[in-house]
């Protein structure tokens, strides 16, 4: 079973606003140690979505089931998805009681669903999905690169 690690940020200025997100995939081929860097982001948008597309978008990118540990500094992604084992939820965060409820909360509807789902389309195909909060703007190496490479996408739409 292949084992990737990745680290994702996002970042909006302001929110709502331009927007950009981050992920850094870290995995082994052939051997030796392997890195993805991905970026992009949107003129309008906020930061919970931005979050949320850095891990679709790296989820996205393997084409195999994988053990995954996706690093992050939101609360809102760790909490909505919880953990995975064996395309079912481990420790099932709100996503599960969101589809239940026909994606309604007890004070409206559920913001971001369209990217609920498609995570949830995505973490249903892999043996394992941990997520690990780390502390943004703490000194973690990887989350200050996707940090730093998230912003730089989202100045390149602000400039347009």
């Amino acid at each position: 079973m292949d084992r990737v690690t990745i680290h994702t940020d996002g970042a909006c200025s302001p929110n709502p606003g331009a927007g950009g997100w981050a992920a850094i995939l870290l995995y082994k081929k052939n051997g030796k140690k392997r890195e993805l860097v991905i970026t992009g982001g949107l003129a309008e948008t906020t930061n919970n979505r931005m979050e949320m597309t850095a891990v679709l978008e790296a989820l996205k990118r393997l084409n195999r089931p994988c053990e995954v540990t996706i690093y992050t500094d939101s609360k809102y992604v760790i909490g909505g998805l919880g953990t995975w084992r064996k395309g079912k939820p481990e420790k099932p965060g709100w996503i599960i009681n969101w589809q239940r409820k026909g994606w309604k909360r007890r004070d409206g509807p559920v913001l971001n669903r369209d990217l609920w789902e498609e995570l949830y389309d995505e973490v249903i195909k892999h043996e394992r999905i941990n997520l690990k909060f780390v502390k943004g703007h703490d000194g973690d190496h990887y989350n200050e690169r996707c940090d730093i490479l998230a912003v730089e996408a989202r100045h390149g739409l602000a400039k347009d």
